[in-house]
């Protein structure tokens, strides 16, 4: 009993501090394939909400996506971190993320008792999208030039947005956008308090090969600085936080979604988890 009470005084000043402010959340990783882990994020989420705070969810599903294309027989290939996207990858993806991954998120939220709305980048023209840079690499592979806010805060009023990483160009053309830079366009243009990613490592490891390397913080001009240098699904993830940082956000922080409630513990106990990068 005394360490609950504990926790849960631990926990007050940073409810506090967070109550009525925007915390982006990039979902993703073993938190998004293990079936427990999905229940737990669901909880984390809906608890957000009830004590004041708005969250909002950006998702991926990279790891299913390259199950369905295998299955479809369907090359799977990759540049620098982001997935090179044909027509057909981008079916698939647009398939996976909005009829199946973003769905599912919708109904573990509603049965922990918060109602949630499902966006794309289509939806109330959320995402202005432009191919990306390299993109006679990449293929159709989308950058998010700007962002609707009004859209999300006036779902966000009375439920929590769910929006899946994906968009069309000015033509119409639909374009696999990377999730992690989503997360990063939709927490500047929200001038959120935070931006948090889940990944399946513990953070930012100065030597992937080596878990005690672990960054636990760092400015936005050091991550800018070894960003070159970096391959691989990282790269994406702290070019994120380097963009919410920039935009305004106070900090970004890349956590361990295989650690059960490793949001809850990142936003509400002094230890906190993970990689934090600041301004």
């Amino acid at each position: 009993m005394t360490t609950n009470i504990e926790t849960l005084l631990e926990a007050l000043p940073y409810i506090r501090r967070f109550s009525g402010n925007t915390i982006v959340i990039k979902y993703g990783g073993a938190a998004m394939r293990d079936d427990a882990l999905r229940e737990t994020f669901a909880t984390d989420v809906v608890l957000l909400k009830y004590v004041g705070m708005n969250p909002v969810i950006v998702h991926g599903g990279g790891p299913e996506i390259s199950e369905h294309m295998e299955r479809l027989g369907l090359e799977v290939k990759f540049h620098g971190g982001l997935r090179v996207s044909d027509e057909d990858t981008v079916d698939v993806a647009r398939m996976v993320l909005l009829g199946k991954i973003n769905t599912d998120i919708l109904a573990r939220l509603k049965r922990h008792g918060q109602p949630a709305v499902g966006l794309g980048g289509e939806d109330g023209a959320l995402f202005e999208v432009s191919p990306a840079p390299g993109s006679e690499e990449l293929g159709l592979v989308g950058v998010v030039d700007s962002v609707n806010v009004d859209v999300i805060d006036h779902i966000a009023e009375d439920y929590i947005p769910v929006i899946a990483s994906v968009g069309t160009d000015s033509d119409g053309r639909p374009h696999n956008i990377n999730a992690d830079e989503a997360a990063g366009k939709v927490a500047a243009a929200m001038g959120a308090q935070r931006a948090i990613f889940l990944t399946d490592v513990e953070g930012w490891l100065d030597d992937p090969e080596d878990p005690s390397s672990l960054v636990r913080q760092a400015t936005a001009a050091e991550v800018s600085q070894a960003l070159p240098g970096l391959e691989g699904g990282m790269k994406p993830k702290l070019s994120a936080c380097v963009e919410a940082v920039t935009g305004g956000v106070e900090a970004a922080q890349i956590i361990d979604g295989r650690v059960p409630h490793s949001l809850l513990l990142e936003l509400f106990t002094d230890r906190g988890v993970g990689t934090k990068i600041t301004a």
